[in-house]
């Protein structure tokens, strides 16, 4: 059993992180768009020069939660990975992005504020889960939508292999 046999330790970490979403890039899904290193669950890519990723930017209120799903009895593993966004402020043309996203199952690409870029279903893609699109009540809520996405898959958020490289590994799109 070496593919289960642990291979690293690891250290007290540093308090030298941050949380929080700083932008998603959602790409249509293809099987075939990424590499995926097999030694590090990198991954590599995209296998398409030209590849189209959406950027929306981000602000406060956003999140990303991996739960470990896990069957002893029937020897399974996969990990549910959650994505859940707030984005501020309704319009006719958010609404048809918004139902373009939930009638599918984009890869979504979610840049945290440490500057990495983790991939939310890598295989399978990522389906729109819950959502709302609120008017608000009082003057100070929220005038948007709240999405949520899941994706099942195999590994835990795959990290992008070369960040630095992402602007120009992709065409990015962005809003007005």
């Amino acid at each position: 059993m070496a593919t289960c046999d642990i291979s690293a330790g690891r250290g007290l970490s540093c308090k030298d992180a941050i949380s929080g979403l700083k932008n998603v890039y959602f790409i249509n899904y293809s099987a075939d768009t990424f590499v995926l290193d097999t030694l590090t669950e990198e991954i590599t890519g995209p296998t398409v020069t030209g590849t189209t990723a959406y950027k929306y930017e981000l602000k406060l209120g956003n999140d990303l939660t991996q739960n470990i799903q896990s069957s002893p009895e029937n020897g399974t593993l996969y990990f549910e990975q959650v994505l859940n966004l707030t984005l501020k402020k309704l319009s006719s043309g958010d609404n048809l992005q918004i139902k373009t996203l939930a009638s599918g199952n984009p890869h979504i690409f979610v840049e945290d504020q440490m500057g990495n870029f983790m991939l939310v279903g890598y295989l399978n893609g990522a389906d729109v889960t819950a959502g709302t699109a609120v008017t608000g009540n009082d003057f100070g809520d929220l005038n948007g939508y709240t999405l949520s996405f899941t994706g099942n898959e195999r590994y835990l958020a795959n990290f992008y292999a070369t960040p630095e490289t992402f602007s120009t590994d992709f065409t990015i799109v962005t809003g007005a």
